[in-house]
């Protein structure tokens, strides 16, 4: 599993346009989903942010997709819930887009 996109330092988030929260929110996800698949090194997040909205689209294996949406979609809406919370402290609202590689 590499987590070297997302190693920066705080000049380097400043100077990209996000904020710290942000950078955690998208290490809590990676962690969580990378945790779940089998794939884990194939799992790849994309975040845009518009106003007051923070777009996530995660991107997992095809094999590993019922994985992440869980009976009824409950990990997907589990896994919100654990990252809408840093959202809440920012007052943003968060959108995670699930798409298969």
């Amino acid at each position: 599993m590499t987590h070297s996109r997302l190693r920066l330092s705080s000049a380097e988030v400043q100077a990209q346009g996000h904020s710290k929260l942000n950078l955690t929110m998208k290490k809590a996800l990676l962690y969580i989903i990378s945790s779940i698949v089998s794939e884990g090194d194939k799992v790849e997040i994309e975040e845009k942010e518009q106003v007051g909205i923070i777009d996530f689209t995660v991107k997992v294996a095809k094999a590993d997709m019922g994985k992440v949406i869980g009976k009824n979609g409950k990990v997907i809406r589990a896994i919100r819930n654990v990252v809408k919370i840093n959202a809440i402290k920012q007052n943003k609202k968060i959108n995670i887009s699930l798409l298969e590689t």
